[in-house]
């Protein structure tokens, strides 16, 4: 048996094949996780207006500032991956967005904007991957103003998956670079005790030791990705408890 939770668990790599794939096999001009190109309302929308300025605090390739950009006034992203980065701006390019700009930012280090300069803030499978989480809240705590917000989205670490994987002594964690994953009440102290007021903390997919294939199927067809992806919404639905994550939406 813990052979094949093992085996499972390599299986999770194909999510990153399927960026290729995404790239190779003509979906998009630039190699993004094939969860973008996939239609989808943002649960967010009602958050934004065109007089925001937006920090997108580890940006990554840049897909969810050019989300958002049509609603705000203006997005910075910033992310310490170079190769990131770069797809982010080409993108742009491609989509004539002008009101996104990006750069380089080290999470683990201060963040280098004036106090209250965003009213936004969003943090988009960040946290995780930060050693430093208090002394990086407390900075985009520090860049808000007064009536600002955090919304962010975490990985869920006690899902029957995962907690499967523990028991045969496997790491559990979604990503190797995680340094941490959340359960509903730990994510509420870790943004409670950087001064954070939470507003909402939702369920988001569902946890399944097939996403890898899922994801590698969104590389070689977008349709049957997408109704992959609206059975694991419906799954979620059924049993949130294994949710593969979170949605928060946080106040200063």
């Amino acid at each position: 048996m813990k052979f094949f939770v093992l085996l499972l668990k390599k299986t999770e790599y194909l999510s990153a094949l399927s960026i290729r794939l995404v790239y190779l096999t003509g979906k998009s001009k630039v190699p993004i996780h094939p969860k973008h190109l996939i239609r989808k309302d943002l649960w967010y929308r009602n958050l934004l207006n065109k007089k925001m300025i937006v920090l997108d605090a580890g940006c990554g390739s840049g897909q969810h500032s050019l989300k958002i950009a049509p609603y705000v006034k203006r997005v910075i992203g910033i992310d310490r991956d170079l190769k990131n980065l770069k797809i982010a701006k080409v993108s742009a390019r491609l989509q004539n967005i002008k009101n996104v700009q990006f750069g380089y930012g080290d999470l683990e280090k201060k963040i280098s904007f004036k106090k209250e300069t965003f009213d936004l803030a969003i943090l988009f499978d960040v946290l995780e991957h930060i050693v430093k989480r208090q002394l990086f809240l407390k900075g985009v705590k520090r860049v808000l103003k007064e009536n600002g917000r955090v919304i962010a989205v975490i990985p869920n670490i006690d899902t029957d998956w995962k907690r499967l994987q523990r028991k045969y002594g496997i790491l559990s964690y979604s990503d190797p670079d995680h340094k941490i994953e959340y359960s509903k009440q730990t994510i509420r102290a870790e943004l409670k005790k950087a001064g954070f007021k939470i507003r909402q903390v939702t369920p988001i997919s569902y946890d399944t030791p097939f996403v890898g294939f899922i994801d590698l199927v969104g590389g070689i067809s977008l349709p049957l990705y997408k109704k992959l992806a609206n059975w694991k919404e419906k799954m979620r639905k059924l049993h949130p408890e294994n949710a593969s994550g979170f949605q928060i939406v946080a106040a200063k």
